[in-house]
């Protein structure tokens, strides 16, 4: 069974089971069972902070992904990594793109998964329909 860790500052309402779908669904269509992963759902001024700190990059970004490469552990739980996502960018998709919250969420999760995952050619999607300084944050 899969397993997704969600964590939020309260001032960001974020619907819990449509990520929760998300991550299943697209778990499950790639045939990875009994995986763990983590998602945060921060401000501008966190993911700035975890930018700089990683990346050496002193600004927001949409998504960041810290992949984890560990084997199974005993309980054969793969314990993926973590996606980050920054409410205020996704805000800002979902004004550009005329979507909900929700499917700005989704939008970035599934970009998240992409990236950790390796999964870049079915990001195409993503990529051609949110513009390149949103994503690379400059």
């Amino acid at each position: 069974m899969n397993s997704v860790l969600i964590s939020s500052e309260s001032r960001y309402p974020i619907n819990r089971k449509k990520i929760k779908e998300t991550v299943f669904s697209y778990l499950e269509k790639i045939g990875l069972e009994d995986a763990e992963l983590s998602i945060a759902v921060v401000g501008s001024r966190k993911i700035k902070e975890l930018n700089r700190k990683w990346r050496n990059l002193n600004e927001p970004t949409t998504v960041l992904t810290f992949a984890l490469e560990e084997p199974r552990d005993e309980k054969g739980v793969l314990r993926i990594g973590d996606i980050v996502i920054c409410y205020p960018q996704a805000r800002l998709i979902a004004q550009e793109d005329n979507l909900s919250m929700d499917e700005a969420v989704d939008k970035l999760l599934v970009h998240g998964l992409n990236n950790l995952l390796g999964n870049y050619r079915n990001d195409s999607n993503f990529l051609s329909q949110t513009p390149a300084a949103d994503i690379s944050g400059t």
